[in-house]
């Protein structure tokens, strides 16, 4: 099933079910008010979901109504945890060699993980609001996985049942801010504003033998204003699984229900697949180059981000968004 939050019903928005073809939709709030809701009481709330899933794309859901991407908020419009992974070695290998640092042996075997910024979510189609253009702003394409409640030091196979969504997300990055935030050796703060999930999260089932090994064996595709920007493969060079990055979040704690688990930059070995944030291909050409070519985002700038199935069908909806200036 597919499952997304309309902006309308407060804060955490109101839970709806989405039918597979992202054009019909149908309020779920006989079954839980909200996704966060949802999550709290997965194991009797997902079957009713389910049900009215079945009935909405076999046309027989009563209310159902045409579904407007623009009226959607990000389906957690909150949530009580995001912690964001970067899984894809050879985007961290790049970065590193382009100024000439060595990657950690244990980056081999450890995942690489922050606490990410989730007091609040950006909607698919929200635009992305920067106070300056010279913070540098990127995109960074991801996947998400979003986990009900888990017990502390799940193994990875532990953790592998508790994944029961996957979605995108835009992980907006103020690369002109983050030397100097990690030179304190504290992490991200001012340079990790809001993110961006993508219109709906599906079930694991919904992506069939897309989803094996806790990856998610599709193209990421990215366009900037209008242009082909990246397709890397989400399941190809991914270091470690999502159940192997739940697992290591949860070592010391049990994490609450809703929790978001993000994968890091999608990249790959194959530099001709492109890119899924400007950090990397910048990285591309100064190791090509000596320096780099691309820009980073200026106001007035349009990004897109999707992953479609083998008909080319957008499986969680695109997060469409444009980068405007901070209004005084």
């Amino acid at each position: 099933m597919k499952l997304g939050s309309l902006k309308q019903g407060g804060r955490d928005g109101t839970l709806i079910v989405v039918s597979r073809d992202l054009t019909r939709a149908v309020k779920a709030t006989d079954v839980a008010p909200t996704l966060q809701a949802a999550l709290d009481d997965w194991s009797n709330a997902a079957p009713r979901l389910n049900a009215l899933s079945a009935e909405l794309n076999a046309g027989t859901a009563a209310g159902a109504f045409a579904l407007d991407m623009h009226a959607l908020a990000s389906p957690f419009p909150r949530a009580y945890e995001f912690v964001d992974g970067s899984a894809y070695l050879p985007h961290v290998e790049r970065v590193r060699r382009a100024r000439g640092a060595e990657v950690p042996e244990s980056f081999y075997t450890d995942p690489l993980m922050y606490q990410a910024t989730s007091a609040g979510f950006l909607g698919p189609r929200d635009p992305v609001v920067v106070p300056s253009e010279d913070f540098g702003i990127d995109l960074e394409a991801e996947v998400v996985v979003v986990t009900d409640d888990v017990p502390m030091a799940v193994t990875p196979a532990q953790a592998s049942e508790h994944i029961q969504l996957v979605g995108l997300v835009n992980d907006v990055s103020l690369r002109g801010l983050i030397p100097g935030e990690l030179a304190k050796g504290f992490g991200f703060l001012q340079s990790k504003p809001r993110s961006a999930l993508s219109p709906v999260l599906v079930t694991p089932d919904e992506l069939g033998e897309a989803w094996i090994g806790d990856k998610l064996h599709l193209p990421m595709r990215t366009w900037l204003n209008g242009k082909w920007f990246g397709e890397a493969e989400c399941g190809v060079d991914m270091q470690f699984s999502f159940a192997e990055l739940v697992a290591h979040v949860a070592k010391t704690r049990p994490l609450t229900a809703g929790t978001i688990v993000g994968s890091g930059t999608i990249a790959n070995e194959d530099t001709g697949k492109g890119a899924s944030c400007l950090a990397e291909q910048r990285t591309v050409e100064t190791l090509r180059d000596g320096k780099p070519s691309t820009p980073f985002m200026k106001f007035g700038d349009r990004l897109k981000i999707d992953i479609t199935d083998a008909a080319g069908a957008s499986i969680f909806g695109s997060i469409e968004q444009g980068i405007e200036p901070l209004k005084r």
